[in-house]
């Protein structure tokens, strides 16, 4: 008898990433998850279903929120700084709820139990967002053209906003979990201990990207103009649609499904190390001046996990190397801790540094995000004071001018490749062209140009809007004079955004690349929060954003100037975190020889126990 839908999902959610990785499959019968057979990692075969999830995933989250600052303004009659301020704090929440997302598939439900109710959350919040749009009821009534312009429309009362935040509330939850797992749960899925499966998931990361792009721009153009040209409900109800076909594709790929085990929170393995070390920091450390001599004398057994680089003791921040001291009573008979927050291995500690160590680059990207931040509401709102048409008849949405800094990513990427990296090859001698460090700073500069180039448009919007219309009008000028700055704001994500995704994920741990793609989406949260911070300090101190309805009225030129500053002092700081920055396993090769002698002889004579350094 065929199981009803009902009992498919419930089979669906009760899979267990528990259980090893090679072998799990599904007990219909009693809803358990069992070891029945050697299951090999699919590879392509469950791409469809996992590709097809992110696209129409990213087609809908993006729909609904890429337009979401005029649909503050025009439909519940929000004030506009009001409403870019709302967008940067929604963004912040959204983005900053992959960390804790992360932790959760980590420790407790594993990557596809937590897309899974992370999709039904979104698709929830996607559902309430439309009913906002379609039920009169849950929004402000229609305001006349004079009384908008006047800023004498009524805004949203406690419970329609209150709706509207249980909206974004549920795709906050939904995005915190497919945003950190959607992209690991793929790469579970091939072997790359095989050269196909390696080859397999090169061609992954190239179709995973390419397909989220095509659906960004997707949902920026087709997607926006329905919204605003069409209708507001069908506008949001297409990407809710989508969201169903995102869905019910994840779940029809599960039986093909590699489910990697949790292995539990890599937060509690790096608060041990400092536990570990601040219980033995009265302690003296062996062989003080002989990183290798000191390895010897430390708790260093080989790694468990495979695909696990092991990392060689380092030098800096000595005093975590205090974790792995062996004193007596901290091992067990079978040489494992007595007690995991006393002592800790090497591994644990250079892990536990790698986290240290990226810590201080980790601002500066977030600092450029804060001039990307403004192409998605200071941006839009000036599109509406500009002339956006396209021919007599079609007019450009205000939220689809943006793309063009998505289309400069893209098809920088390529030129990125194929004639930067062999060209910077020759002068440098690096295999990447230049270091994943210099990716960044080459974005941060970039940043900084983008903001004073959108400084002297807006001068010259806000004058030719006053000359034509007085503080009220609109200016004639072409929407085609904020190209420069979006071109610029593309090649600088090109630089930066894909080099700290790059950074990230090959300076973190290989067992905490859920909270490598956590941590980049942190950087975005923490770009909305900032410049919902700076907008308010800017409004509190200053008259450049003091108008709530006229932007002419306002001097938003300063504003971006101010950012500019900031970027420049922000590539100052970045400059000398990337000075101090040592990269993950950096060595000699004078080092890693010494190293490797010292754990084949630590293999060959057991491990040291450390008598008399307690």
């Amino acid at each position: 008898m065929k199981k009803s839908w009902r009992r498919f999902f419930i089979d669906c959610l009760k899979c267990s990433p528990s259980t090893p990785k090679e072998v799990v499959a599904v007990d219909g019968e009693d809803n358990n998850v069992q070891v029945v057979e050697k299951r090999k990692p699919g590879g392509w075969k469950c791409m469809p279903y996992i590709i097809g999830n992110e696209t129409f995933e990213r087609v809908a989250s993006s729909g609904l929120t890429a337009n979401f600052t005029v649909y503050l303004v025009s439909r519940y009659h929000m004030k506009q700084v009001a409403a870019a301020n709302f967008v940067n704090v929604y963004s912040g929440v959204a983005n900053s709820a992959p960390l804790l997302g992360a932790f959760i598939s980590d420790a407790y439900w594993g990557r596809f139990r937590t897309l899974a109710y992370a999709s039904v959350a979104s698709l929830l919040g996607m559902v309430v967002m439309t009913l906002t749009a379609a039920i009169p009821q849950l929004r402000q009534q229609s305001c006349s053209p004079a009384a908008e312009q006047a800023g004498q429309c009524e805004g949203p009362t406690r419970s329609q906003l209150g709706v509207l935040i249980l909206s974004l509330a549920l795709m906050s939850v939904g995005s915190g979990g497919i945003r950190p797992c959607n992209l690991p749960f793929g790469v579970d899925q091939f072997d790359k201990t095989t050269e196909s499966g390696r080859r397999g998931l090169a061609s992954f990361f190239n179709w995973y990207y390419c397909t989220s792009t095509a659906a960004i721009i997707l949902a920026m153009t087709l997607i926006v103009y329905i919204q605003s040209s069409i209708s507001w409900p069908v506008g949001f109800g297409i990407p809710a649609g989508l969201m169903v076909i995102s869905i019910t594709l994840f779940f029809l790929g599960m039986r093909l499904y590699v489910y990697v085990p949790v292995e539990g929170s890599v937060f509690s393995g790096i608060a041990q190390v400092f536990v570990a070390a601040y219980k033995k920091r009265k302690l003296e450390l062996p062989a003080k001046d002989d990183v290798v001599g000191q390895e010897r004398m430390l708790y260093d057994p080989p790694t468990v996990s495979h695909g696990v680089m092991k990392l060689p003791l380092t030098p800096q921040f000595s005093f975590l190397n205090k974790a792995a001291v062996i004193c007596e009573g901290d091992t067990k008979e079978d040489g494992t801790p007595a007690n995991s927050w006393r002592l800790c291995s090497v591994q644990q500690i250079e892990e536990a540094k790698c986290l240290i160590r990226i810590l201080p680059i980790w601002p500066a990207g977030l600092s450029c995000f804060v001039a990307l931040a403004q192409q998605w509401t200071f941006v839009i709102l000036q599109c509406l004071k500009m002339d956006r048409h396209l021919g007599p008849r079609f007019q450009i949405p205000s939220a689809s001018v943006p793309i063009v800094a998505l289309l400069a990513l893209t098809l920088f990427i390529p030129i990125y490749d194929q004639l930067f990296v062999p060209l910077a090859r020759r002068f440098t001698g690096i295999e990447s062209g230049i270091t994943l460090l210099q990716r960044q700073g080459a974005g941060i500069v970039m940043a900084a140009l983008s903001m004073v180039v959108a400084g002297v448009v807006e001068r010259k919007r806000r004058d030719s809007a006053v000359a034509h219309g007085g503080l009220y009008g609109s200016s004639p000028l072409s929407a085609a004079w904020l190209v420069p700055q979006l071109v610029l704001m593309g090649v600088a994500e090109a630089f930066n955004a894909i080099g700290q995704v790059e950074f990230y994920n090959r300076q973190f741990p290989e067992h905490m690349q859920t909270i490598a793609a956590a941590f980049f989406t942190c950087s975005l949260a923490g770009a909305s929060y900032l410049s919902a911070i700076l907008v308010s300090a800017v409004r509190k101190y200053t008259s450049w954003l003091e108008d709530d309805n006229n932007m002419n009225a306002d001097r938003l030129d300063y504003f971006y100037y101010l950012i500019a500053v900031l970027e420049v002092v922000n590539t100052l700081y970045f400059l000398v975190a990337a000075h101090f920055y040592r990269y993950k396993g950096a060595a000699t090769e004078v080092e890693l020889k010494e190293v490797r002698e010292a754990r084949a002889a630590t293999q060959a004579q057991g491990t040291t126990t450390g008598e008399g350094i307690c």
